[in-house]
């Protein structure tokens, strides 16, 4: 008689892929954590010493095969963060999808335009990774709840700054009428400009009035700005106290469909994309 043998079927390769990449809960997804972020360190470093010229004729050739070395590393992650979840498309339009794709775009839009990958450093975002490897996860709730205070008083902060572009046109117009071409009111764009920097109290001094009459008016959008720059604090300020603190704690498990994490520690379901996170009970 033949004897039947249970096999334990094997898991699904894109679950074990999903489990290393975004789960920083199991030994090897911590450790990939933990040197994805050495590496985007590093890369981002190289980028910055590449920018000292002294340092850039002495190893210009090495940081130039460094960087490609990382953004070939980084493209290959990219890849397999898009291959191990089930909704790829979604994680691709999320905020760590966008950060990783802007990741690798500078390096190969350098073959075009000669300097851009510079903009390499945005790779510092991806640094953000590390409140899930260090398990400070109520750093994650807190986050959300500012970014919930901010979309709650973008209206508001419009409102503001159209009131604020408003005063700048004005008072550019009155400084560009009182004051002479001579002392750098050429045009009024450029007398707005002199008025925004004075607004915000932030004063560079390329080009001043000289007059009696412009000279108090300075003083007056100087006194405005003062008033100015607590409006925006106080709006999110307000919006923040009135969401009230959250105190539910969060996990840091990753959908598998979307990559999305910040769920809370019971949710059976992703709150972005509705996919099963398969800790049910």
């Amino acid at each position: 008689m033949l004897t039947q043998r249970h096999h334990k079927p094997d898991r699904p390769w894109r679950a074990r892929l999903h489990e290393v990449i975004f789960e920083a809960e199991t030994p090897t997804g911590r450790w990939f954590d933990e040197v994805l972020i050495a590496c985007i360190v590093a890369s981002v470093l190289v980028v910055m010493f590449d920018s000292v010229k002294s340092y850039r004729d002495a190893w210009g050739d090495s940081f130039q095969i460094l960087e490609w070395g990382f953004t070939f590393l980084f493209t290959v992650e990219y890849i397999l963060r898009l291959m191990s979840v089930g909704r790829p498309l979604v994680y691709a339009r999320s905020f760590f999808g966008v950060v990783d794709l802007l990741a690798i775009l500078p390096t190969y839009v350098s073959l075009i335009f000669p300097g851009s990958h510079y903009f390499l450093v945005i790779r510092l975002l991806r640094v953000l990774r590390i409140f899930r490897v260090l398990k400070i996860v109520q750093y994650v709730g807190e986050a959300n709840h500012l970014m919930q205070a901010l979309r709650s008083s973008q209206r508001k902060i419009t409102v503001f700054l159209f009131a604020v572009m408003t005063l700048a046109v004005i008072f550019g117009s009155i400084i560009y009428v009182v004051e002479d071409e001579k002392d750098g009111f050429t045009s009024i764009p450029r007398s707005v400009y002199w008025a925004i920097v004075t607004l915000t109290t932030v004063g560079y001094g390329d080009i001043s009035p000289k007059t009696d009459l412009g000279q108090a008016i300075a003083a007056v959008i100087m006194i405005f700005g003062y008033g100015i720059i607590a409006v925006p604090t106080g709006i999110v300020s307000a919006e923040f106290a009135q969401l009230g603190r959250s105190t539910a704690p969060v996990s840091t498990q990753a959908c598998p469909s979307c990559g999305c994490d910040g769920h809370d520690v019971d949710a059976v379901h992703c709150k972005l994309c509705g996919g099963k996170l398969g800790n049910e009970t």
